[in-house]
């Protein structure tokens, strides 16, 4: 048996393993040791194992993880969600489907302090879905629009999407973050577009709420300081060179529990949730780094991914067009894995590809977390939808599902400009400092 038939045996069997439900980690993890078992030998699989899961848990790099966490539950636990969705709703709430447009501002807002997808769809469920829900909105474009919404969390900076794509690619975080700027804004725009015309066309789904004065919605923006604060320290930081994403993190950290002190929102029971919160999801991501990391390993030593970047930059078509055929294939498997499995695998695959037809990584990894966001609202996996599914209850899934249509293509839009127009995602990296 050569040794790329072996690659491809583990890569059918890690996918077998997944429809199992086996955990993504393990998963990659196991099919790994024992295609380096039969690669080279037990002893080697065995050393190759122990040296991934020290160097890659004790890493500088990867204590970027905990802190970006931590700082996201503690900006949770400081109220910053409740504020910025008052503000934005006072300025919006007035237009068809306002609420809804208020939901996507204040999901983005919460974005720029914390860096999950399902925390900001969980948090805007229990504060957003009431008030929508008190005006008459359909559940279709409520529920789909916190689901949407809450993706924009690992788009806009700080982001756990970019920081497992930078571990795994070796690229820089920082420049990864600021990368994510310019489409986090365009996607909250085209989200807030989508929702005008779709309720301007059918009043019904969200009807446009009393008229605030200029007056009331000026004095909300004092609620957005901390917001601004932390955004701004940390990315601003970044952005000229003060500290890196890692230094960052931390001044974040301490940022956001001295803000909870100063809004008076602090207790030992909150802080202590905010920290085994963080040690869960750590422990998850570490788990699944080190997996894909062996899996990587394996894909590099049994020259499947040199073969399959060797076959794909042979073929007789334009650059472009295998970008697309590469986001076809994302849509097809974020429709059927997890996202962050489906950035953890397809990536190291992928990434040699890309660089040998000359596209810029940091573009490249905009376009896969972009990829990952249509993945969490996109039918059968949707694990966002799944998530509001779970938390209210009554509604169907498959009314949640036809609402999320105009926000996938939205994001549709999005990739389609960043492909035409790539400085929309390597402009600012390309200047900081």
């Amino acid at each position: 048996m050569t040794d790329l038939n072996i690659g491809l045996i583990c890569v059918g069997a890690m996918f077998l393993l997944m429809v199992l439900r086996m955990h993504i980690g393990v998963t990659m993890g196991l099919t790994a040791f024992i295609g380096i078992a039969f690669l080279t030998n037990f002893d080697s699989a065995c050393g190759k194992l122990a040296h991934t899961a020290f160097s890659q848990s004790s890493t500088y790099m990867m204590s970027v993880i905990p802190l970006y966490m931590l700082m996201g539950e503690l900006a949770f636990l400081s109220g910053l969600s409740q504020d910025a969705y008052k503000t934005v709703s006072k300025w919006l709430g007035h237009l068809p489907g306002g609420l809804a447009m208020a939901t996507i501002g204040a999901c983005a807002a919460f974005a720029a302090v914390q860096g999950s997808s399902t925390a900001g769809a969980v948090i805007m469920v229990s504060i957003a879905y009431p008030e929508m829900k008190s005006r008459k909105y359909a559940n279709k474009l409520s529920l789909a629009c916190i689901a949407a919404g809450g993706t924009m969390g690992i788009l806009i900076p700080p982001s756990a999407a970019f920081v497992l794509y930078g571990i795994i690619t070796e690229q820089s975080i920082g420049k990864l973050f600021i990368a994510g700027v310019i489409p986090g804004i365009l996607l909250t725009l085209l989200f807030w577009i989508v929702i005008y015309l779709w309720c301007r066309h059918n009043p019904e789904l969200g009807p446009p709420g009393p008229p605030v004065s200029w007056r009331e919605r000026l004095i909300s923006l004092k609620d957005l300081w901390a917001v601004v604060v932390l955004f701004g320290l940390v990315m601003g930081g970044i952005y000229f060179g003060v500290f890196n994403a890692t230094e960052a993190a931390a001044v974040g950290v301490v940022a956001a529990f001295l803000i909870s002190l100063i809004r008076r929102k602090t207790s030992g029971e909150g802080v202590k949730r905010a920290i085994l919160n963080t040690l869960r999801t750590t422990g998850m991501i570490f788990t699944m780094v080190i997996g894909a990391m062996l899996f990587n390993y394996v894909l590099s030593l049994s020259g499947l991914t040199m073969a399959l970047a060797e076959f794909v930059t042979s073929l007789p078509v334009p650059r472009v067009g295998i970008i697309i055929a590469i986001g076809l294939l994302y849509s097809v498997l974020g429709a059927l894995m997890d996202a962050w499995a489906m950035m953890l695998i397809v990536v190291p695959a992928l990434l040699p590809t890309v660089v040998a037809l000359g596209f810029d990584p940091i573009w490249f990894g905009v376009l896969t977390v972009i990829m990952m966001e249509m993945g969490m609202i996109s039918p059968p996996i949707a694990f966002n939808v799944f998530v509001m599914a779970g938390m209210v209850k009554g509604v169907p899934m498959t009314e949640i599902f036809a609402g999320v249509w105009p926000f996938v293509l939205a994001m549709v839009v999005l990739i389609g400009l960043i492909i035409a127009f790539p400085e929309l995602a390597l402009y600012l990296p390309r200047v900081m400092g």
